[in-house]
């Protein structure tokens, strides 16, 4: 079995985690100084493991192996959330790098091409999933255009004033780059809950985003009666206990959904809110059940108008993302990994994230694996996971990527 070093792969974590280090998590988000020197860092980590390395047009550090294919491509990002963790995409980054230089380092594997990548963009500080969508040959020099962060700085200028602007960009090489990895924490708390140390995950799930803004009257909280207000935040709040008996009716275990901002206007205590504005996200990962429930939703927003004096308009916030099933000859290396390395502490599951991997997957097989999220927290700075699950999911990612690239070397001879 491949053997991976944990302290070289513990230093170069906590080392990347020093880029935009704030209490214990990490701000980094995407091209900014501390971004930009974190990736000329990791530039020259994948370099000194004798990776071909470099920086293309919109920020995406690749670092490309010099044997010959078929080549594995293992990757995810290090941007962050703007109060992110230390480990969300970070960790599988340098799993592919840690990967790299222990199957080098041995007899049996140091012939095999893993392919490292840390796409741009992943949080979508500017466009989402930027790196991925690129490298797939998605259009996204549109996107590049009118793209721009919460501060108004246009992505052009940016990619401009960092000297990225026009080189060439990662792109796919068909016959080359055959599978794709995305080790990951989990960001949730299923392993944690249960005890288990590995998921092998079986499908992504797809997602809505819509807006809903109810439109009333603006009128004065002290003079208006209650039976003649037509009240845009009141109307809004009462849809939402709505809302969630009707996607109850349709759920399982593991179909959610999150009302994550509300907009009063005018937003004063004294004015009853003329417009309220709701958006609106869900995931499954059955496409059945999505269409389910964009039905009934707008079934409920169709009653709603009928019955009451404030009405309601729904409106799609972005494009539809469909659900990606992992595949199931890549997975079944990580099953088979895992079962060597930590037998009976795995668990085949969902991923309820957004990944690089679903776009990835448009264009090669492409599979995940999770390890534990203490508490099952992400997207915040008390992120974690213990360092023995981290060291663990490493080994188990390794032995699986060798395995992988074996089976792929036989198929091509």
């Amino acid at each position: 079995m491949v053997k991976i070093d944990p302290d070289r792969l513990m230093a170069d974590l906590k080392q990347l985690r020093s880029f935009g280090a704030t209490g214990p998590g990490v701000v980094r988000l995407s091209l900014s100084p501390v971004d930009l020197a974190a990736r000329e860092w990791l530039a020259g980590r994948m370099s000194d493991a004798g990776l071909d390395a470099r920086i293309d047009g919109i920020g995406t550090v690749f670092g490309r192996s010099r044997n010959p294919g078929p080549a594995l491509l293992i990757g995810s990002h290090t941007d962050t959330q703007p109060t992110g963790g230390w480990l969300d995409g970070a960790m599988g980054v340098i799993y592919g790098l840690e990967i790299a230089r222990a199957l080098g380092e041995h007899d049996a594997t140091r012939n095999l091409a893993v392919d490292v990548a840390s796409w741009i963009d992943e949080e979508g500080t500017f466009s989402g999933l930027l790196g991925s969508r690129s490298f797939v040959g998605e259009e996204v020099d549109s996107a590049i255009r009118d793209a721009a962060n919460r501060q108004g700085e246009r992505l052009e200028d940016v990619l401009a004033a960092a000297g990225l602007a026009g080189r060439p960009r990662a792109q796919f090489e068909p016959g080359r780059q055959l599978a794709y990895l995305e080790p990951h924490i989990e960001q949730g708390g299923r392993l944690e809950a249960i005890g288990k140390a590995i998921g092998v995950v079986t499908t992504i799930v797809g997602m809505r985003e819509l807006r809903l803004r109810f439109t009333g009257q603006r009128n004065h909280a002290g003079t208006t009666p209650m039976a003649i207000r037509r009240d845009a935040g009141a109307a809004l709040v009462a849809f939402i206990a709505t809302l969630n008996d009707a996607f109850k009716q349709l759920a399982d275990a593991d179909t959610v959904w999150t009302v994550g901002r509300i907009d009063l206007e005018p937003g004063s205590m004294s004015v009853v809110p003329g417009t309220a504005d709701m958006y609106l996200q869900f995931r499954d990962a059955n496409p059945a059940r999505l269409q389910a429930m964009e039905s009934a939703l707008a079934e409920l927003v169709r009653d709603f108008n009928a019955r009451n004096a404030v009405s309601v308009e729904l409106q799609t916030v972005d494009e539809p993302i469909d659900p990606v099933s992992m595949d199931a000859t890549l997975a079944e290396h990580i099953a088979r990994a895992a079962e060597a390395v930590a037998p009976g502490q795995w668990l085949r599951m969902p991923s309820g994230a957004a990944h690089d991997a679903q776009v990835i997957a448009r264009c090669m097989p492409a599979c995940m694996m999770f390890v534990p999220s203490i508490g099952g927290v992400s997207h915040d700075f008390i992120e974690d996971t213990a360092e023995q699950h981290i060291v663990l999911g490493c080994q188990v990612a390794a032995s699986a990527a060798a395995s992988m690239l074996l089976e792929l070397a036989a198929k091509a001879a």
